[in-house]
């Protein structure tokens, strides 16, 4: 693990999370009003899970929790890439931004994945 890393907030791949849920809602300010419940609300659901995940499998006593926050935080990476494509297919984003948020998910993925290898 990080090791100045005393809060999760330390955790660069905490602060990288909480980036990609201000982008998620950034983008998704601008779909329709009809996905407020549907699309936009997913998104920005498992975006938001990406960091809160890191930050309370931090707080837990012992690595296997924190490996399991960490997994569940991959899951919801999967998910709000999956549904960044299916907001792409639909027109709610350009080709542009599904590229830039693809690879700030992609990013962010790798963090975690390579933050997991390194909890002992």
């Amino acid at each position: 693990m990080e090791e100045s890393a005393k809060r999760f907030r330390d955790l660069r791949v905490w602060q990288k999370g909480v980036d990609l849920v201000k982008e998620i809602y950034t983008i998704t300010k601008s779909f329709p009003s009809d996905e407020l419940y549907g699309l936009t609300s997913q998104m920005r659901r498992a975006a938001v899970s990406i960091p809160s995940n890191i930050a309370e499998g931090f707080r837990r006593k012992g690595a296997k929790e924190f490996k399991q926050f960490l997994t569940i935080a991959l899951g919801s990476c999967s998910e709000l890439e999956t549904q960044t494509v299916i907001a792409h297919e639909l027109g709610y984003i350009d080709h542009e931004q599904d590229k830039n948020i693809s690879l700030l998910i992609d990013h962010v993925c790798g963090m975690i994945v390579n933050l997991r290898k390194r909890v002992l």
